[in-house]
């Protein structure tokens, strides 16, 4: 049932008979589906997110001092072994560093926007993510999201727009090297080029004050971040030049690659679903874009990951809700949402390799009469 008795507008299949996410306007409005969160879900508190910064923190410096102390007293076969651990147990805890950096980007984190920006600066840039500049263009995704013209990252292509070698490209080695590019370079390239991102009449980088995605009054920040990016590279540079540049590529950058592999693997996967409707400007409003996207399990990275994963369509809905919350809002508003929420428990590596190998481009089904709803389709 929808909110107030209402049915849910029943999903459809596709060709393949895979369940899709209902196109047409909810039975229900974002008022109802908040009246079903208990109201405390959408409290902030200061020390309670705090405590989740200082456990990331402690966490991450107890896995360095371990590698730096450790690694270097064990024989060679033990430390060829011990190193690929510590990445990766390093790169998964630095995200959920990153996911609480974003969160305050939302205004998720307290009460006090200037806390929000201050712990936000310090923690994206220590990763290498220009704060402020993200935080705008990741605010205009939330305003758009599934819009085909104004979404701002992973916006999928229609047919009449797809290369016309993309067809000879859709096997499995060439689908391995796109997904190792992307994962390994997908996020500074989107960053410092707009790679997958909206396109713009214009070059587009996020760490041009002047670019096209920033207002006039968004300009001076993006100074901000641009000096918080140089800060951190300047002490990326004396940590090199203190202990060696293959000192810091093993404690710091590979963990880093791998906080960025994850970053685009999320991201990717929260808006890349076949069964999940794109909008053009004739049908997109902004509710059915928030519910067009996905939660997906992790397993035990959920916890690691502060739950962006399993609960980003909560989160698309009310992003100034703390992540501590998310998943008692989650389980609320499931009854509300009915067949417009949409989970997938697929593995994540299964996921991605079939998201890659299914979802290569848009177009409205043929004969409907919804031409300005979109499908991602596989077949040239």
């Amino acid at each position: 049932m929808g909110a107030g008795g209402r049915m849910s507008v029943p999903s459809k299949t596709d060709e393949g008979g895979l369940r899709r996410v209902p196109h047409a306007k909810p039975p229900f409005t974002l008022g109802e589906i908040k009246k079903a969160i208990p109201p405390h879900c959408f409290q902030r508190s200061l020390a309670r997110s705090f405590s989740y910064v200082a456990s990331d923190l402690a966490l991450a410096l107890a896995f360095a001092v371990v590698a730096a102390s450790c690694f270097p007293l064990l024989p060679a076969p033990l430390a060829s072994l011990a190193w690929p651990v510590y990445w990766a147990c390093q790169g998964c805890v630095l995200t959920g560093v990153w996911v609480i950096a974003h969160e305050c980007g939302h205004h998720a984190f307290s009460d006090y926007q200037w806390v929000d920006d201050a712990v936000g600066l310090v923690l994206h840039s220590a990763l290498l993510v220009p704060y402020f500049s993200w935080k705008y263009s990741h605010r205009r995704h939330h305003s758009n999201t599934g819009s085909l013209e104004r979404d701002e990252v992973f916006v999928p292509k229609p047919k009449s727009s797809m290369p016309w070698f993309s067809k000879y490209l859709n096997n499995p080695p060439c689908r391995s090297l796109s997904l190792a590019v992307t994962l390994t370079l997908g996020w500074p390239l989107y960053l410092a080029f707009n790679v997958s991102g909206r396109p713009y009449d214009r070059f587009t980088c996020h760490y041009d004050p002047y670019g096209p995605i920033y207002s006039d009054r968004e300009r001076l920040q993006i100074f901000v971040s641009d000096a918080g990016i140089m800060a951190a590279t300047y002490g990326l540079y004396r940590v090199a030049a203190a202990k060696g540049l293959a000192w810091l590529v093993c404690m710091y950058g590979v963990p880093l690659l791998i906080v960025n592999a994850f970053l685009v693997t999320i991201t990717f996967l929260q808006h890349t679903h076949a069964a999940l409707p794109h909008y053009d400007s004739s049908e997109w409003d902004w509710l059915r874009g928030a519910l067009a996207t996905v939660d997906r399990d992790y397993g035990v990275l959920n916890k690691v990951f502060h739950n962006i994963t399993d609960t980003h369509v909560a989160h698309h809905l009310f992003s100034t809700m703390p992540h501590y919350h998310a998943m008692e809002a989650t389980k609320a508003i499931k009854p509300i949402l009915g067949e417009y929420y949409h989970f997938d428990g697929t593995p994540v590596h299964k996921a991605i390799w079939r998201e890659a190998r299914e979802c290569l481009y848009v177009e409205p089904d043929e004969g409907s009469e919804s031409k300005g709803v979109f499908w991602y389709k596989n077949k040239f």
